[in-house]
């Protein structure tokens, strides 16, 4: 259990201490134009809100390195178009290519050993490699802790190529796919010598959004992101979290936000839900996926936090068709045996439901998109 712990950057168990039962209180908030009209204020008044959430992180003996902090965005295609325009290659069309927000070991070496099995798992799923582009990034704005544990942070830029098929070319067959990449991707270097100090993590990879986040107190990320400050940087969403790393260890992969959520509080029922869903692998089937559903396993590995377990249980979801709020109602039902004023609808919903899943229970509040 040490090593699996360790993989995340965690400290061994020793003596008294189970890195296991550590627990967790962090700040969320989001901001939505409700006509889904992209802009950068909404960028800008996310930012606002995250600094406003700075009282419910917390801070190591150096006061400039913080549990983690992040936002969530819609992917900005016009920034992208002029910032890659130097770079040799051309995007797509909006929807078209997904973006991946890669953290890299700082190793040259080992960084283009896992470019190249990240390059090749995607031109084997059917996508094609647009290009790389180094993230700027500032690191006088973070404090000294944070920088010597700070991965190299790229983007990748994958096209949807032959992967779209002949039958289906929305969006969701590209999400699905850059699901795969990211997941095969995952489980090749973690289980290889490559990984170094477990800095290959992949915060997103999505034809729809991307995560910028680190080991960051709020104030810090829109200085260490500068592109975050760019006019064309725009949105009509931004879903923030400041952490206090009560439940895990502060590391650059578990801060928020994670792929679909950003979590405050506690799963309390975490070891049941992760069994069950190690327990369900076996059984797992979807007309989506087919016989690909085998290259996701394990759906979460066992170092993950409370939040990131909850995260990619919520992702093979979504992933496997259900609607995102489906999914989540699925995960997190409200207490309905004995409501009054329930309609028998939503009761039938939530008991069909509780055949399917155990709910994922604790005194927690969860923003998701």
């Amino acid at each position: 259990m040490a090593d699996l712990y360790a993989e995340n950057g965690l400290p061994s168990a020793q003596g008294l201490y189970r890195p296991e039962n550590e627990h967790d209180a962090c700040g969320i908030g989001f901001i939505a134009h409700v006509k889904g009209h992209r802009s950068h204020d909404i960028i800008t008044r996310g930012i606002e809100i995250l600094m406003n959430l700075t009282h419910r992180g917390a801070c190591g003996c150096d006061s400039e390195t913080g549990d983690g902090a992040g936002i969530l965005v819609q992917i900005p295609h016009a920034f992208f178009q002029r910032a890659t325009q130097h770079l040799g290659f051309s995007l797509p069309a909006a929807g078209e290519y997904g973006v991946g927000m890669v953290f890299l070991p700082v190793e040259p070496l080992a960084r283009r050993t896992c470019e190249g099995i990240l390059e090749r798992i995607a031109r084997e799923e059917g996508l094609e490699v647009c290009g790389w582009r180094d993230t700027p990034t500032d690191g006088d704005a973070i404090g000294r802790v944070a920088r010597n544990s700070q991965p190299y942070i790229q983007q990748v830029f994958l096209s949807r190529g032959s992967a779209a098929g002949s039958e289906e070319t929305d969006t969701d067959t590209l999400e699905r796919k850059l699901y795969i990449v990211r997941k095969r991707a995952a489980h090749e270097i973690s289980n290889s010598t490559i990984n170094d100090r477990g800095c290959f993590y992949i915060p997103s990879l999505s034809a729809r959004t991307i995560v910028y986040k680190g080991l960051l107190l709020a104030p810090q990320i829109a200085r260490f992101f500068p592109e975050l400050n760019e006019p064309d940087f725009v949105s009509a969403l931004c879903l923030v979290h400041q952490r206090f790393s009560t439940n895990t260890f502060p590391t650059w992969q578990l801060a928020h936000p994670f792929r679909y959520i950003a979590h405050n509080g506690e799963i309390n029922t975490l070891r049941g839900n992760a069994n069950w869903m190690h327990a369900r692998q076996s059984i797992l089937a979807s007309p989506l996926f087919g016989p690909d559903i085998a290259k996701l396993f394990p759906i979460s590995p066992k170092s993950a936090s409370d939040s990131s377990t909850l995260d990619n249980v919520l992702e093979l979801l979504v992933q496997s068709g259900r609607s995102l709020p489906h999914a989540v109602m699925m995960m997190i039902p409200e207490p309905w045996t004995n409501h009054e004023s329930m309609s028998a609808e939503k009761k039938a919903f939530y008991e069909y439901h509780s055949c399917l899943m155990e709910p994922w229970d604790g005194p927690a509040s969860i923003a998701f998109t």
